[in-house]
């Protein structure tokens, strides 16, 4: 298969590395406005399988004439191009995937292409990181086994290993994009009604394999496409992984109006946005640079099966590859997007239109295929 990458910053460089290294993978085109930095990429993996592209992800033309000469496309630019690249994929008939959005209600646009998508016989699945993304997978797998699902109950964070003040934390993502997980309200389905609660509220005490006591707390976002899929069930929750005390700080930025996207202030005649001082204040601070980092993810499903009560685990602690100095973040992410996309290429997924992944990706096979690559799923049963 040929699968095409837009976008070679870490994500897509990672998505990049895992195809070359695939044996099904015979064309890897690594797409980026900044053509330099993709040939560096290209030239760090070393491999023939891999070119790379000046595109313009904003002219739709030069976009199209692009994608047309690929079977996959993975989508690892700024989320604001994820309807647009969905749009132009589906219009060339090129399968595609990316990495979310839910800022801006950009998952929803690329869900309404779903005729679109399948009139032109193409598959093309959103949300295809960590959350959402392998959240779902293993949300949706888990409802799969039961006759009756009744809750589902997710918590992921990325931390640094070793957590230093004033914040206990570290950036894997975009500054902005968790500033607004904890200025927005998150939405959870409880007691079967759909309802929002304030973020960075509910804390709760959660412990993994080497990691103890940490906190868990609503924030936006992370319930994402669940919340369609499963209208009925009667609990769904998502909640972010983070060391003690660091809700509390956060909620106090959000309480005085300093992290909030449209909030702006009277400097001295200067009308300034108030995230974009906190921003450039604490980015700096909260920088990972070659610190170790970690990926924590519980995934909680329950219901009845054959009229008994049955839940079904799944867990996941990944490190930071110190031999490839790639973060454990980027590990878990990248290779979502990376093998599922080619789950479409080789036909193990086969059904056409927009599809959530909990609709879609065969989790035994996702789970089977991310051990494959050290990112390893464990599932535990009870009832």
């Amino acid at each position: 298969m040929k699968v095409a990458v837009l976008g070679s910053g870490l994500m897509g460089k990672e998505a990049a590395r895992d195809l070359v290294q695939s044996g099904g993978v015979e064309k890897v085109g690594l797409a980026d406005i900044d053509v330099k930095r993709a040939a560096e990429v290209c030239d760090s993996l070393g491999s023939s399988k891999i070119e790379a592209f000046k595109i313009d992800a904003g002219n739709t033309e030069e976009l199209a004439n692009f994608l047309k000469n690929y079977d996959v496309i993975i989508n690892a630019l700024f989320y604001s191009f994820n309807e647009i690249v969905a749009r132009t994929a589906i219009e060339v008939g090129v399968h595609s995937v990316d990495l979310g959005g839910h800022i801006g209600h950009i998952t929803d646009k690329v869900l309404e292409l779903d005729d679109k998508a399948k009139n032109s016989g193409v598959t093309v699945i959103p949300d295809l990181g960590v959350a959402p993304g392998m959240i779902n997978i293993l949300a949706g797998f888990g409802a799969s086994k039961l006759d009756q699902l009744e809750s589902i109950r997710l918590f992921v964070g990325g931390i640094p290993v070793q957590p230093e003040p004033p914040l206990e934390y570290n950036h894997v993502f975009s500054m902005e994009g968790l500033l607004d997980h904890y200025s927005d309200p998150s939405t959870i389905i409880r007691g079967g009604k759909l309802q929002e609660v304030e973020s960075l509220t509910e804390l709760e005490k959660i412990y993994f394999e080497r990691f103890g006591p940490l906190e868990a707390f609503h924030t936006s976002g992370g319930t994402s496409t669940l919340l369609k899929s499963f209208p009925t069930i009667e609990t769904l929750e998502y909640k972010t992984i983070r060391y003690p005390g660091h809700a509390e700080k956060m909620k106090l930025l959000v309480d005085l109006n300093l992290t909030g996207s449209s909030h702006v202030v009277d400097v001295g005649g200067v009308k300034v946005k108030t995230r974009d001082v906190l921003l450039k204040s604490i980015d700096p601070i909260l920088d990972l640079k070659d610190k170790d980092d970690a990926v924590l993810l519980r995934v909680m499903v329950g219901g009845r099966k054959a009229e008994k009560e049955k839940h079904y685990q799944y867990e996941m602690v990944t490190y930071k590859d110190r031999t490839s100095k790639v973060t454990a973040m980027a590990r878990a992410t990248a290779n979502t997007i990376s093998v599922v996309a080619q789950m479409i290429g080789n036909d193990k997924i086969s059904k056409r239109g927009v599809c959530p992944p909990e609709t879609i990706v065969p989790g035994d096979l996702y789970i089977k295929e991310m051990s494959e690559r050290g990112v390893v799923i464990q599932e535990k049963t009870e009832g």
